[in-house]
């Protein structure tokens, strides 16, 4: 019994030894992160896709666009996300091609990126082979023509050996053991929370603003079946998204090299199907289609008024196939592009939330 007291000492210390008290960033709480959505969203859409287990914070936000622009994701530190998709061209690219780290273009242009919490059926890339938005930036940093890993391994060694990412994953997710999944989910906090809603026609559809008069006429053109007959994939004023994100075969070729969604199906009446992108801010993101075939927003108008070509699954709304498109005179041609430069949003790719500090 003597050693009792030195017994009881040594337990008390050992225990001190085990039981540190908490840091703040064990205890830090991420603060959620509201969207801006717009008044016309608000009433014309349902909510946006936010899942359970991806919820919006401050931190999370902040941690995804550090990462969408950082280099540390390519196999080289030469390449991020935003390296094929640009602020200033509504998150696009203005060549036909991305290049990656090896420096050879691929065969699609990139996709715009904005207003993807509201594609409902959550469904990514050109042909819609990636399912979620979490899903869809696991595939570039490992593709050998875009950010060149071979596999994550390496990437999330890199970010867990960094003086400052384990921190930010800490505050954003409580945990500072940085896994592929995690730094998807971030990057696609980020994704959520560009939205654009604030371009001219918008601003009409809010009644601050008024058309002119050959704006009002290629809206006209675009709702009219006879002659524009551009709504039916790309929606109306109901609809800002404007576009259904939907697959198409828009008559652009005969026999198909990319399969498009027919690729993933493994449909035959899927291909040549590609999805119908957005016909918001038109003004930065050219050049158009899958392919980046159409260099301006002329030779677009060009196509679907002239310059249809037929194909087993050609689909059914392209109507006047068989005359070749719509046959717009140069007016209406002109009016209609008018009206399509109204659904550009400046405010967009001028937001210092979307840009690289």
């Amino acid at each position: 019994m003597k050693f009792w007291p030195l017994y009881s000492l040594l337990c008390v210390m050992l225990f001190n030894c085990d039981s540190k008290e908490d840091t703040p960033e064990d205890n830090y709480v991420p603060i959620p992160y509201q969207l801006e959505i717009p008044v016309l969203f608000q009433t014309k859409l349902i909510d946006p896709i936010i899942p359970l287990s991806n919820t919006l914070t401050i931190e999370g936000v902040a941690l995804g666009k550090r990462l969408f622009f950082d280099n540390i994701l390519s196999v080289n530190n030469t390449k991020a996300c935003a390296s094929c998709h640009l602020p200033q061209n509504a998150f696009t690219d203005p060549n036909q091609f991305s290049s990656g780290v090896t420096g050879i273009p691929g065969n699609r242009n990139s996709m715009p990126l904005f207003n993807l919490a509201w594609n409902f059926d959550d469904k990514y890339f050109w042909d819609g082979h990636a399912l979620e938005l979490e899903n869809q930036a696991l595939e570039p940093v490992i593709d050998a023509n875009e950010l060149g890993n071979d596999s994550w391994e390496p990437i999330e060694a890199k970010l867990n050996n960094h003086d400052q990412y384990p921190l930010l994953f800490k505050q954003a997710f409580g945990t500072a053991t940085i896994t592929r999944q995690l730094v998807t989910k971030a990057i696609a906090q980020f994704e959520r929370t560009l939205i654009s809603g604030n371009s001219k026609f918008d601003q009409f559809s809010n009644g601050t603003v008024n058309l002119t008069t050959q704006e009002e006429n290629g809206l006209a053109i675009f709702m009219d079946e006879d002659r524009g007959d551009c709504f039916h994939c790309h929606g109306n004023p109901n609809n800002p998204l404007w576009t259904d994100n939907q697959f198409h075969n828009n008559g652009l070729d005969a026999t198909f090299t990319d399969l498009g969604f027919g690729a993933v199906t493994g449909n035959p009446n899927d291909n040549g199907k590609f999805r119908s992108p957005s016909l918001r801010n038109l003004a930065y993101t050219a050049p158009y289609m899958h392919d980046g075939r159409f260099a301006t927003l002329d030779d677009v108008i060009n196509h679907y008024s002239t310059g249809l070509t037929n194909s087993s699954t050609i689909d059914p709304l392209m109507k006047k196939v068989n005359q070749g498109g719509v046959n717009l005179n140069p007016q209406d041609k002109a009016d209609l592009k008018a009206f399509l430069l109204s659904l550009s949003d400046p405010s967009f790719i001028n937001n210092p939330d979307f840009i690289q500090q």
